[in-house]
């Protein structure tokens, strides 16, 4: 089976949300222990990971050295984090299979994702990213072309677009990777968003791709047929934070429509997620699951997490996991803030 693994920030980062150099060396190593459970059950895998904590500490980097250097625009830090925790999966990956008698090798691709020059969110961009900061120590940020908006009392905040991702463009590589064994590492934190130009010539642009939903993109266009959004929480919620909170088992994708259109997940945590889950489903995959990192292993059978099951496989929604029911083993209703 082929699997696209969507890791979250979690993965990337100490339980406090330590993002120093050893705490994410750290991290990285124990979410590549659940991955190379997944690998070594004979499956066809490629994982896609947030790059948050880590654009987050190139940015304060920016701002300090504003005044002596020029900042590092928004698709660098995106190529270098891809970089920097590529070889660290590289690094780590490989030796837990190696523990698990697996010979297999680890690939990973700086990757980007196309989006379109005129995607509304360049003309008004609203996605804010970076520390909060005074005027002055914005001002020399907004001279070098910046976007930062006053929060009043907090200081002023970097705002970006946040684009629709369109396409991978190393997708191909990728698929030979694939065909030729590997377990592949791409589309970190969204992929580099580019912009392709009349001539056909691409070139990066300041902005921010939901990576959830680039993995949605990804997972399509290789053919994955399991897209696994690993996060800090088991499953979605519905009336989260409420009495009535009940933790959404296997759903059909309709129903999971419905509830999203209800306004049921929040757009700063799960609402990226179930949506980039939805979209895989719509577009022929069949099955998404959302679920903790610890438990990927055992998404594969469906048994855990929110799992959204292809209408065209009625097998995958069987009588005994109806809507909106957790499984057997499902968490306590009301969960922590995800990350």
């Amino acid at each position: 089976m082929r699997v696209l693994i969507a890791l979250g920030g979690n993965a990337m980062t100490g339980p406090d949300g330590d993002a120093t150099p050893q705490a994410q060396r750290a991290a990285i190593a124990r979410a590549m222990e659940h991955v190379a459970t997944v690998v070594a059950a004979g499956h066809e895998v490629v994982l896609t990971h947030g790059n948050g904590p880590q654009v987050g500490n190139l940015l304060v980097k920016n701002e300090l050295a504003a005044h002596v250097v020029p900042p590092v625009p928004l698709d660098w830090c995106g190529a270098q984090t891809q970089g920097t925790i590529g070889f660290t999966i590289l690094d780590t990956l490989e030796p837990a299979l190696a523990a698990k008698g697996v010979d297999r090798r680890v690939a990973a691709l700086i990757t980007r994702t196309l989006v379109a020059a005129d995607d509304p969110g360049f003309a008004a961009p609203t996605k804010p990213i970076g520390r909060f900061l005074s005027r002055e120590q914005a001002r020399p940020l907004i001279e070098h072309g910046e976007t930062w908006e006053d929060r009043g009392d907090k200081g002023w905040r970097r705002v970006v677009a946040s684009p629709e991702p369109i396409e991978v463009l190393e997708t191909h590589t990728l698929r030979t990777l694939l065909g030729a064994g590997y377990v592949v590492v791409a589309a970190g934190g969204g992929g580099i968003p580019v912009v392709r130009e009349a001539d056909g010539r691409v070139h990066g642009v300041e902005a921010v791709i939901d990576k959830d939903l680039t993995a949605a993109v990804l997972a399509s266009a290789i053919g994955a047929d399991v897209l696994i959004i690993a996060t800090d929480v088991e499953q979605a919620v519905l009336d989260y934070g409420t009495p009535g909170a009940q933790p959404v088992g296997r759903v059909r994708l309709a129903d999971m429509e419905a509830y999203a259109a209800d306004g049921q997940f929040a757009s700063g945590s799960m609402g990226p997620k179930v949506e980039a889950a939805m979209r895989f489903v719509r577009h022929g995959g069949r099955r998404s699951v959302i679920t903790a990192l610890d438990r990927i292993a055992d998404a594969l059978h469906g048994d855990v997490g929110t799992v959204i099951g292809n209408p065209s496989v009625p097998t995958e929604l069987d009588a005994d996991h109806e809507v909106g029911t957790p499984t057997d083993d499902a968490p306590p209703a009301v969960r922590p803030t995800e990350r």
